[in-house]
């Protein structure tokens, strides 16, 4: 069973409580706080704001006695607490014990209201004693502030040649913020610490840097394949930990990336590849993001639309790591089949791997798939006012070279359709060719690939360009609005490929509908573009391909200013393009830029995309002549 803690709303956002139980700094005091009553005897529990249950579900509790419960709602008398049912707290100084706990942080004034009415004695506790040490906290005033939270986790690997990077900058700087700090924790694939330590970061949009094999030299580490938690301190405007991660083979045999991995558990992931055939593997990493075992059973994998469920007969410790090979699970399932994750909320966005036998590999992630969609009967009537509405934009890779192929994911638990279609647009925004999906079953097993879409006829006009996915109601059907796929690509010349996913979104239209066009920060509409993008290093030049999807015509072009930053915050050069509504934009970072200014630049630049005039949306990647490349979708700040 899983954990019912709400985690994240798609109405009210993240849940900082949840952080604030689940964080790994929370964890020994936590035990300690436990201990505590446990030796106290009889226990009241006063939960005048409805926590207790969610701290009940990352810690064991079954050494406390628990004699009484207490709510301050009326409407919650009677209702199960901690066991007991639930009395008003007006009767608390009736019970019989020494200690009462107050389930709440910054209790102090929910103490005061009741301090008269406590039993004789009684000591209070309350879930302050779990609070993270002030140099730790943005906002020490409100401590279940956002701000204070600002946390993810990163797949993190060092051995038998492979080495990760975690990239990002310092975006809060935009934002008014000063001493910026990362705090992060190193976990073994057991759970345990292997590295704990600060990195200051400057007060200028300074890039970021998080090298496995420093890290392993540093603490003197054997190999690791595990997770890095990161916290940021002293954030603004954002508290969310965006990043961008490459793993790579020192041999040059090797070459991925993927992103962040949105630090929020769900219930179910999906979008998960079935294996191709018996010559490749699929392996998810599934690591736990909680100070709590994952029990044996408790994750699960199935084929999407299918009831018949697989579990792990395995346990996975706190903060561990487990490789599960998905044919272990489902020796039969083949591309273009694809899995849904019974996750249990136990771990945030988990990676996964695609293993060839000759050695070639790739990682990309999985999805939230959302449990509180229905059908939107509106969304089929937004045409006369939005265009083509929701649009999920992926490139099209030159065709001589790259095989460019879209499998559509459903990311809902409600989704027993997907009435769609994909549009093929050249990089000058002219639709080229349509191919219609139809009404696609919650158990499909359709990919299609863009040369096919083009009947034979060569490459694009422009030679490359980009698809879209888009609803089609001609023959009916039903849509939530949470439409997502799965983007492949392969080297023609050396076998390699790269995959990513995303979800579609309105873009460009200044009429809004349910929070769309989305923002980066702030209300609907987003129509300006900020985008990272890092660069590579040691021989490896960038791909990015920007994209200009419209919803409905916007402006004819963009406005696209490209920003060299070097490591400590300056900007070293600009480059200005236009892209045509619609269409997109392919180009390299060593074409773009001169060697002079990459000299200048330095190994730790980045790039930022900016444009006030529209949203774009990217993609990025890193790549060699006749070696892997990389590909995934950028990120926003």
């Amino acid at each position: 069973m899983g954990l019912t803690i709400e985690t994240f709303s798609n109405v009210k956002g993240g849940n900082s409580f949840y952080k604030a139980i689940s964080h790994p700094l929370a964890a020994p005091k936590a035990e300690a706080l436990i201990a505590r009553l446990a030796a106290a005897g009889a226990v009241a529990v006063y939960d005048p704001l409805g926590l207790f249950s969610g701290f009940a579900e990352f810690h064991d509790l079954s050494a406390l006695e628990v004699s009484h419960a207490f709510v301050q709602d009326i409407a919650q008398i009677g209702e199960t607490v901690a066991g007991r049912p639930a009395q008003p707290v007006t009767e608390i100084a009736e019970a019989a014990v020494g200690t009462v706990l107050v389930a709440a942080f910054d209790a102090a004034r929910l103490i005061d209201h009741v301090r008269h009415l406590m039993p004789d004695g009684a000591v209070i506790e309350s879930f302050d004693s779990l609070r993270l040490d002030d140099d730790l906290l943005t906002n020490r005033r409100t401590y279940l502030d956002a701000v204070n939270f600002a946390t993810n986790f990163a797949f993190f690997r060092d051995g038998e040649g492979l080495h990760s990077r975690v990239a990002t900058a310092n975006y809060w700087s935009g934002y008014g913020a000063k001493g910026v700090r990362l705090h992060l924790i190193l976990f073994g694939e057991a759970g345990e610490v292997l590295a704990e330590w600060d990195q200051e970061i400057p007060d200028r949009p300074a890039g970021i840097a998080l090298d496995s094999a420093h890290v392993r030299e540093r603490f003197g580490l054997g190999a690791f394949t595990s997770q890095l938690f990161i916290h940021a301190v002293g954030i603004s405007g954002h508290d969310v930990v965006k990043y961008a991660l490459d793993i790579w083979h020192e041999d040059g045999s090797a070459l991925t990336c993927t992103h962040d991995a949105n630090a929020w558990p769900s219930d179910f992931y999906a979008g998960l590849p079935a294996p191709a055939d018996a010559d490749e593997e699929i392996v998810l990493w599934v690591q736990n993001s909680h100070p709590c075992p994952i029990p044996a059973g408790a994750v699960g994998l199935n084929l999407m639309g299918s009831d018949n469920i697989a579990t792990l007969d395995k346990a996975i410790p706190a903060y561990g790591t487990h490789r599960l090979s998905v044919s272990d699970l489902l020796p039969d399932a083949r591309w273009p089949q694809q899995l849904e994750i019974q996750a249990g909320k136990y771990f945030v966005r988990p990676r996964y791997e695609v293993l060839k036998r000759d050695g070639k590999r790739r990682m990309a992630h999985v999805n939230v798939e959302r449990v509180d969609l229905k059908p939107d009967p509106a969304i089929a009537e937004l045409g006369n006012l939005m265009g083509k509405g929701y649009i999920l934009p992926a490139p099209i890779l030159p065709s001589e070279r790259w095989r460019s192929i879209a499998l559509p994911t459903p990311m809902a638990t409600g989704q027993r359709e997907l009435p769609i279609a994909a549009l093929v647009i050249d990089a000058t925004g002219r639709e080229i060719a349509r191919h219609d999906f139809g009404r696609l079953p919650r158990d499909h097993a359709e990919a299609i690939e863009a040369s096919d879409m083009l009947n034979g006829s060569g490459p694009l006009p422009s030679g490359y360009g980009h698809m879209e996915l888009v609803y089609d109601f001609s023959d009916g059907g039903e849509a939530d609005g949470w439409l997502h796929g799965l983007f492949r690509y392969e080297d023609r010349v050396t076998g390699h490929g790269a995959e990513t996913s995303f979800g579609a979104h309105i873009f460009n239209t200044v009429l809004t509908y349910k929070n769309e066009p989305q923002s980066y920060s702030g209300r609907a509409p987003g129509l300006s573009t900020r985008l990272f993008l890092r660069l590579g290093s040691n021989g490896l030049d960038t791909l990015c391909h920007l994209i200009y999807p419209a919803s409905t015509p916007w402006h004819g072009t963009s406005e696209t200013r490209l920003l060299l930053i070097d490591g400590d915050g300056a900007e070293i050069a600009t480059r200005e393009i236009a892209i045509p509504c619609g269409g997109s934009h392919l180009w390299r970072y060593w074409e773009t830029f001169t060697v002079s200014e990459r000299d200048r630049a330095g190994d730790a630049a980045y790039v930022v995309v900016r444009d006030t005039s529209c949203r774009l949306f990217g993609y990025h990647g890193l790549l060699t002549d006749d070696g892997p490349f990389s590909l995934d979708h950028m990120f926003g700040f």
